[in-house]
């Protein structure tokens, strides 16, 4: 038996096919369990682990008072934390911030607290708990698993709108200065941001040009938090948050508009009916700016492209949205009376590019 297997590997080596082994298992072994660590980042988070040391070391029994939770099964947690950078153990049993504790800190400009509470909560990880359900419908699972699609669910459940509202900040705050870097923002007197949550793209624009004026337009619930992002980066006076609904109107003027992460949240149908929107509205001479990731055509085993790939997915079983090909987006842009001009990628450690496109002449 031994030596029939011996016999097939090698002849599977001999025609260039890979030979299952220890590099497989260990290709492998990291993805299965990959889970385990999130949901470990999961209760950090939602505990504020990072938050209660950020003022000095404390024991685990004083962590688990300050949580409510039982001491030893917290300490095995905070074990894992401090593994991960998280958190350190200076002395056995007792607890300070790590190099990485920022991460989790509610407030740091480098924290992420608040995409670990989305994405490893509840009803994100139901979802993908039945990415086969999807996979076999081409349906949404989080609707599903929730009684409501995404959007509709959070306008009903503010703790969790609030969250999404703290996340979508986070993960656009590392895209900020590589976005206004190649936006070419300079060219425009005034620009609205179409579904900007709480302002913190709007804010990083108009700071850098203090020529720009600005426009902010989302959801009551999206636009919660706009007026303290806007104030504190020294730009209020220059900006207007407007409540609305991006597929009914959006407000005509402004020579550039500006669209990130929204488009990949929607079908195609969905999608072309946002961008017929902003073309109705936009000047003849307007511009616009679409800000997202853009998948190649042919995937590399590579971070960014794994991430893309992973989000993709996520759209799948969370919005029926996608991410899409340079290709895929010339054409919905065409499909909504628009021209594809340039695709810039987002300088810096992000997987984000910026579409111009113009009115189809």
């Amino acid at each position: 038996m031994t030596t029939t297997t011996s016999h097939a590997t090698t002849a599977a080596v001999d025609r260039g096919e890979p030979a299952a082994g220890a590099d497989t298992r260990a290709a492998i072994a990291p993805l299965l369990f990959g889970f385990f660590p999130a949901q470990v980042l999961h209760v950090g988070a939602t505990l504020g682990l990072a938050d209660l040391v950020a003022g000095g070391p404390m024991t685990s029994a004083q962590l688990a008072e300050a949580t409510g939770t039982d001491e030893p099964s917290l300490y095995r947690v905070l074990r894992a934390l401090a593994c991960f950078g998280i958190l350190d153990e200076p002395r056995a049993g007792t607890f300070a911030a790590g190099p990485h504790a920022p991460g989790l800190m509610a407030d740091h400009p480098a924290s992420l607290q608040h995409l670990v509470r989305l994405f490893a909560g509840p009803e994100v990880w139901r979802s993908w708990g039945e990415l086969d359900v999807s996979v076999r419908t081409g349906e949404p699972s989080w609707d599903r698993v929730t009684g409501a699609p995404s959007f509709e669910y959070m306008r009903t459940h503010p703790e969790l709108q609030a969250v999404f509202n703290r996340a979508m900040a986070e993960g656009t705050r590392n895209a900020t200065p590589g976005i206004v870097e190649v936006g070419g923002f300079h060219r425009f007197s005034w620009v609205i941001d179409v579904g900007g949550g709480d302002g913190t793209l709007l804010a990083a624009v108009l700071a850098a040009h203090p020529q720009l004026r600005g426009t902010l337009l989302d959801t009551e619930d999206g636009l919660a938090g706009a007026e303290a992002t806007l104030a504190g980066a020294g730009v209020a006076d220059r900006a207007t948050a407007v409540a609305g609904d991006f597929f009914a109107s959006v407000p005509d003027g402004p020579d550039a508009y500006l669209i990130k992460s929204v488009i990949h949240d929607w079908d195609d149908e969905r999608a072309a009916a946002i961008l017929r929107t902003v073309r109705a509205a936009m000047p003849a001479d307007g511009v616009l700016l679409v800000v997202e990731p853009v998948m190649p055509p042919a995937p590399a085993p590579t971070t960014d492209v794994l991430m893309m790939v992973m989000s993709d997915l996520n759209m799948l079983v969370c919005t029926g949205g996608k991410e899409r090909t340079e290709a895929e987006f010339r054409t919905l842009l065409a499909d909504a009376g628009f021209d594809l001009v340039s695709v810039a990628p987002v300088t810096g450690p992000t997987n984000y590019s910026v579409l111009e496109a113009v009115p189809a002449r």
